[in-house]
């Protein structure tokens, strides 16, 4: 039995978690490996490319890393759960007019309870994943997530979802490296190829990266159910005509499919009656949105009026702001406009380098 523990490690066949898992065996962890295979892609009707965590060559690279440095691994097939709770709820989000983010459904909701599960059942102390993000302990005792130090890589922003009892049970040993020397440890490691693998952006589920086509692939007669909406401005004027609101997301600009002689951006998207509203860029600022499902991480709960530097999407550098509870969820004040606040994505809210919490943006205020 190794003296550090027994740790139940994430892998896809990727560089990253390939790293994280060799990182920790070499550390004297006793490692299991454990490939989650999420989505059947060439069933689907999308085509025969698959990628990350549903490629066939992922599996195969995953076990062979196992086998050679002499550890245990398993491929788990949760298709059932990711379908119920990722891909339904993206679907149902772009439906509802909004703009869903599955990487943190996933998370959130099926890959580290599924992980934890399996680990209790081998007897693992730990799980582990290949996100660049740290996890920290804060002397009030709760858990939270910081910041990865390279901020090219840093994912902390997709790690918002975890509750106190999977932090407690989870490492992330690339948080306090950098992308270029999880490359070197790749090559050092024996895994030349790995080092140069290209890495991929797309949603698992869509790897063209065409969420219109998995819609229309997924629900028979949607392009027909919702064609011929209506473009209108601010003033409700209407502008020309749409091909369907689940098949636009505040923010676009391309696409559109319509001139109006300078760069026009979807502002807002009324389902109830297939409506999408158009401005110009400045229409995109927004003072104020409400946020629900909140996680709380560093903090219990939210005081009256704290600062925070909150990000509305992935790679947004955030926007200072003051928090405040409102009804089952969080108001959210900012100093400067924030552009583009899409209902249906994360709003993460940081203290420094540190996750306070995070939740789903549910409305933004106009200004």
């Amino acid at each position: 039995m190794s003296r550090k523990g027994k740790v139940l490690v994430a892998m896809s066949g990727g560089i990253d978690s390939t790293v994280a898992a060799l990182m920790l065996h070499h550390e004297g962890y006793e490692v299991v490996g454990i490939t989650m295979k999420t989505w059947d892609y060439s069933s689907s009707g999308g085509g025969k490319k698959e990628t990350g965590c549903c490629n066939l060559d992922s599996f195969n690279d995953a076990r062979m890393a196992a086998v050679h440095h002499g550890f245990p691994h398993f491929v788990l097939d949760i298709r059932e759960e990711f379908g119920e709770s990722v891909i339904d709820n993206f679907v149902d989000e772009y439906l509802a007019g909004r703009t869903p983010n599955p990487c943190i459904m996933c998370n959130t909701h099926i890959k580290w309870r599924a992980l934890l599960k399996r680990a209790d059942a081998l007897e693992c102390d730990f799980i582990a994943t290949g996100h660049y993000g740290q996890i920290h302990q804060h002397d009030n005792g709760r858990y939270f997530i910081r910041k990865g130090i390279d901020d090219t890589k840093d994912q902390s922003y997709v790690l918002w979802g975890l509750q106190q009892d999977l932090m407690a049970r989870t490492l992330l040993p690339l948080g306090g490296y950098r992308k270029t020397e999880i490359r070197q440890m790749a090559h050092d490691f024996g895994y030349p190829e790995l080092a140069k693998k290209a890495e991929s952006y797309e949603i698992c589920f869509v790897p063209d990266n065409d969420y219109r086509g998995f819609l229309k692939r997924r629900i028979d007669g949607l392009e027909e159910q919702v064609a011929g909406g209506n473009f209108i401005d601010k003033s409700g004027k209407v502008l020309g005509q749409h091909k369907g609101y689940p098949f636009y997301t505040i923010g676009q600009r391309k696409g559109l499919d319509i001139t109006f002689g300078k760069p026009m951006y979807v502002t807002n998207i009324i389902p109830e009656t297939n409506t999408v509203m158009l401005g110009e860029e400045e229409d995109l600022n927004r003072q104020e949105m409400i946020v629900s499902k909140i996680n709380w991480l560093k903090y219990d709960g939210v005081t009256e009026g704290m600062e925070a530097n909150t990000r509305i999407r992935y790679k947004d550098r955030g926007t200072v702001s003051n928090l405040y509870a409102h009804e089952n969820g969080v108001l959210v004040r900012f100093y400067e406009d924030a552009k583009g606040v899409a209902p249906g994505q994360s709003a993460v809210f940081y203290e420094g380098d540190d996750v306070i919490g995070g939740g789903i943006i549910q409305r933004s205020h106009l200004l």
